[in-house]
């Protein structure tokens, strides 16, 4: 089992940039390919990134490609997300989400239905 804790969100003008990082428990952390997800007020939670256990692979919304960067360190059991430019439209609770995978291919996915386990959220806010 694994457990995720987001941290890092917070307020920022627009333009501006955050760092979010999700620290993973279990020894097992190499094992999971990892996804950021977002959910703004009155809307479904939405896919923004995804890497994959090796960091060969990964995948971004087309809203943020360009302007979001995932990227993971393996020693550290923890998966970061980048994100510049940010729009008042970037606006949400961010969350982390692991999903077990084979070592033996590079998936990832953009479907909050294959992620095994979540965090709690952390609340990103771009003020325009």
């Amino acid at each position: 089992q694994v457990q995720v804790v987001e941290s890092g969100g917070g307020l920022v003008q627009a333009g501006g940039s955050l760092r979010l990082s999700c620290a993973a428990s279990g020894r097992t952390f190499s094992r999971y390919a990892m996804g950021w997800f977002r959910q703004a007020p009155g809307r479904e939670r939405e896919f923004v990134a995804a890497i994959s256990w090796s960091s060969r692979s990964t995948a971004y919304a087309d809203s943020v490609k360009g302007r979001f960067t995932i990227s993971r360190d393996n020693t550290k059991n923890t998966v970061y997300l980048q994100m510049n430019s940010l729009k008042p439209d970037d606006t949400a609770v961010y969350y982390c989400a692991a999903n077990a995978v084979s070592i033996h291919n590079d998936y990832v996915s953009r479907f909050p239905g294959q992620y095994d386990y979540w965090g709690q959220g952390t609340q990103v806010t771009v003020s325009s």
